[in-house]
C-alpha cells in the first residue's frame, strides 16, 4: 500500500531539516565551540533554557542598532528584540550616556538615589490609573511572585487562578497541557495554583466551581499570552475575570511584563479594563535587570516603611543605579509617538506576512476567518493556548509582539533555519518582539524572505500535520 501521506511528509519535513542542521553546523563552527566549551561548566552550555536551541545555539559576538553579529562574523537583522525586553535595539546611545553618567557618580548606594524617585514618577504617570503606587524589583518573575503574594496578604486567601499557557516566570509557568509538559518537573511556587483555561469563559467559570467560597486571593493573567505564542484575550473573557474578582473580594493582577509595551499606558488600558495590581518588566528599565509591581493606593500601602504594619520587601539591587537610569532614559525614548509608530510597523509585518501565506499557500476564506478568530479581540470564546485554526501556517498577534505557527512542529524549526540563512533572528519557536531601530525595509525583507519559505516548502506545510503529543 506504500507509505501514508501523513508518514511521507512527516519524513520529508525531518530530511529537510536534518540538512538544514548541517548547513548550519558548517557555517557557524565558532559558535559551536563555543558551545562544546560552555557545556563543560553549563548544563547543556547554557544558563537561560529559552535561549537553547538546536543542534547548538548561535553565540553573538556584538549588536548595533537593529542586528547582532556571531561569533562566525554573519550579521542578521533582530526580530526578536531580547524577547521583548530589547525594545530599544542594540547599544542605544542614550541609554548608554545615562548609565554612563550615573556609574560616573558611583554605585551600589546602599541608600536612596534621585533615580528611582524620578523612574517612580515616570512610571506611575505613564500607566495611570492602574499604577497609583509602584515597587521596584529585579526582573518581571520576581515582581509578579511580588504581586501574588500581596494579594495573598490583602485579601488572607491562599488560592490563584492562572491559565495553561500562561508564563509570568520560571516559578510560575503554567504551559498548556501536553503529554510532554506533563512529564516535565515544575519549580513553581508551591502556592494554591487553580488553573483554568484562557479565553473559556464556561470552562473557568467550572474550575471556579470547585473552590470554597472565600478562597480565591487573585487572579493572574497576561492580557495576551507571550511565551505560548502571542494569543490575544478577548474583550468578553477579560471583561468576565473583572467582574469575577470584584465580586468574589479577589485581586485582578494584569501581567503587562510583555504586553505593556503595546501601547502607551498598557493593553490593559488599551481594552478599557483595570486591574487592582499590575507587573512590568525589564524594557521599562531600560532593557536592564528590572521588574515593576503596583496598583491600587490602599493595597500597595501595605509596604509604607513609615507605618507599623508594614510589609517587608527586601532586594539588594530593587533600585541599583544602572537599572534606574536606564529606566529614566527609556521610558522618555518610548513616548506615545514611538510607541505607536513601533507597534504600527508590527501591524504591518503581521498584516504583510499572512497575505503572503495566504496568497501562496491558498488558504480559502473559511480558513482565514478561523485564523482571525485566534488574532482577534472580539470573537475569541474557543481561541485557548491550545487552539489552532484550520490553516497550516499563521501569524498571531497584536502590534509589536508576534508569533509564526504551524500545525507541525519540525516546520517551526525548519522555519527558524531557513530565515537564519537568510539573516533574520527569531526565536525558534516562532516569536518575534520587534525594537525602534527596525524600519519598513527590514519588514519588506523579513516578508521576502518568508514568501521564499513558503514557495520552496509549500507541499510540506499543506502537508503538515500535528505531531500527537506535541
Amino acid at each position: 500500500m506504500g507509505i501514508p501521506l501523513e508518514n511521507k511528509s512527516t519524513e520529508a519535513t525531518r530530511n529537510a531539516l536534518e540538512f538544514a542542521h548541517r548547513e548550519y553546523s558548517r557555517l557557524n563552527p565558532a559558535s559551536h565551540q563555543a558551545f562544546l566549551s560552555s557545556c563543560k561548566h553549563l548544563p547543556g552550555g547554557n544558563t537561560r533554557t529559552v535561549l537553547h536551541a538546536h543542534p547548538f545555539p548561535i553565540t553573538f559576538a556584538s549588536g548595533n542598532g537593529c542586528t547582532l553579529t556571531s561569533l562566525d562574523g554573519s550579521t542578521y537583522i533582530d526580530f526578536l528584540g531580547e524577547y521583548t525586553a530589547g525594545i530599544y535595539g542594540h547599544n542605544n546611545a542614550i541609554i548608554r550616556d545615562a548609565i554612563d553618567e550615573a556609574l560616573a557618580k558611583g554605585w551600589s548606594f546602599g541608600g536612596h538615589s534621585l533615580y528611582e524617585k524620578e523612574l517612580a514618577k515616570l512610571v506611575c504617570e505613564r500607566f495611570r490609573p492602574t499604577m497609583e503606587l509602584v515597587r521596584f524589583t529585579n526582573s518581571g518573575t520576581e515582581a509578579n511572585m511580588m504581586a501574588v503574594a500581596t494579594a495573598m496578604a490583602w485579601t488572607g486567601r491562599k488560592s490563584v487562578l492562572v491559565f495553561q499557557g500562561g508564563y509570568h516566570g520560571a516559578t510560575l509557568s503554567f504551559r498548556a497541557q501536553t503529554a510532554e509538559s506533563m512529564r516535565q518537573k515544575s519549580l513553581n511556587i508551591p502556592h494554591q495554583w487553580v488553573v483554568g483555561v484562557y479565553n473559556d469563559i464556561t470552562k473557568t467559570k467550572d474550575v471556579l466551581s470547585t473552590l470554597p467560597d472565600n478562597r480565591l486571593a487573585a487572579i493572574l493573567v497576561e492580557p495576551m499570552l507571550g511565551s505560548a505564542g502571542a494569543i490575544p484575550g478577548s474583550l468578553s473573557f477579560l471583561n468576565f475575570l473583572r467582574k469575577y474578582a470584584s465580586d468574589h473580594g479577589a485581586l485582578l493582577i494584569f501581567d503587562e511584563v510583555m504586553t505593556s509595551r503595546l501601547s502607551y499606558r498598557g493593553l490593559g488600558y488599551k481594552m478599557g479594563i483595570q486591574p487592582d495590581l499590575m507587573t512590568l518588566g525589564k524594557w521599562v528599565g531600560g532593557g536592564m535587570s528590572f521588574g515593576a509591581f503596583g496598583g491600587r493606593a490602599d493595597i500597595m500601602a501595605l509596604f509604607d516603611p513609615t507605618q507599623s504594619h508594614g510589609l517587608m520587601h527586601a532586594g539588594t539591587f530593587n533600585n541599583n543605579i544602572i537599572s534606574m537610569a536606564a529606566g529614566c532614559a527609556g521610558c522618555n525614548i518610548m513616548d506615545e509617538q514611538t510607541i505607536d509608530r513601533l507597534n504600527g510597523l508590527g501591524d504591518l509585518l503581521k498584516a504583510k506576512s499572512q497575505d503572503a501565506i495566504d496568497n501562496i499557500l491558498g488558504v480559502s476564506a473559511a480558513q482565514n476567518s478561523s485564523m482571525q478568530h485566534i488574532n482577534g479581540h472580539t470573537k475569541l470564546e474557543d481561541a485557548t493556548a491550545d487552539s489552532e485554526p484550520a490553516t497550516p501556517m499563521y501569524v498571531s498577534g497584536i502590534g509589536s509582539i508576534l508569533a509564526v505557527h504551524f500545525r507541525s512542529s519540525g516546520l517551526q524549526s525548519l522555519f527558524y533555519h531557513h530565515m537564519l540563512s537568510q539573516g533574520i533572528y527569531i526565536a525558534e519557536r516562532g516569536f518575534m518582539a520587534l525594537n525602534i531601530e527596525l524600519g519598513v525595509a527590514e519588514v519588506e525583507k523579513f516578508v521576502e524572505v518568508t514568501k521564499i519559505f513558503l514557495t520552496r516548502y509549500q507541499q510540506l506545510i499543506l502537508e503538515g500535520r500535528k505531531e500527537e503529543g506535541e
